[in-house]
């Protein structure tokens, strides 16, 4: 019997979320024993490699609105990982800094986030990974927002 919607059960963006949803479940699993969430550490990493991020530019690095974003800094903030200060240059906005002890969690999280990396490869194929990775890249891009019929 011919299907009523064929669209039905077909989309991306749930596909999308529920895939998110179980890869982050299995990689805050790996993280588990250093006691970050996956995006605990993606936060502490993206601050490591940017310095001192104000916070629209850790929203928008880590596609997330602000608020979002808010609500995730202050457990990291309260556990003493980072800081939030007043950006000298600008009142009105925050930037954002690791601490001592955030890079040390963030060092101590690499090993289990290498295993995590390397248990998802192997699970899902080096080849597939490596398209993967590219199509994912592009969904987040200028170019996929701008073919989707919306301006940035």
């Amino acid at each position: 019997m011919p299907e009523k919607n064929s669209q039905q059960g077909q989309c991306s963006c749930t596909a999308l979320r529920k895939a998110t949803r179980k890869v982050s479940q299995l990689y805050d699993e790996a993280l588990a024993p250093c006691g970050l969430r996956t995006t605990q550490r993606a936060i502490l990493n993206h601050i490591k490699r940017a310095g001192t991020p104000g916070m629209g530019e850790l929203a928008e690095a880590l596609v997330m609105d602000r608020g979002a974003l808010a609500h995730n800094l202050k457990p990291l903030e309260r556990d003493g990982l980072l800081r939030v200060k007043v950006d000298p240059n600008d009142r009105r906005n925050r930037i954002v800094g690791l601490t001592d002890l955030g890079k040390t969690k963030l060092a101590e999280s690499e090993k289990y986030w290498i295993r995590a990396q390397k248990n998802f490869e192997k699970a899902f194929g080096t080849t597939k990974t490596l398209s993967l990775r590219k199509a994912l890249a592009f969904i987040v891009s200028e170019d996929f927002t701008e073919a989707f019929g919306h301006t940035a």
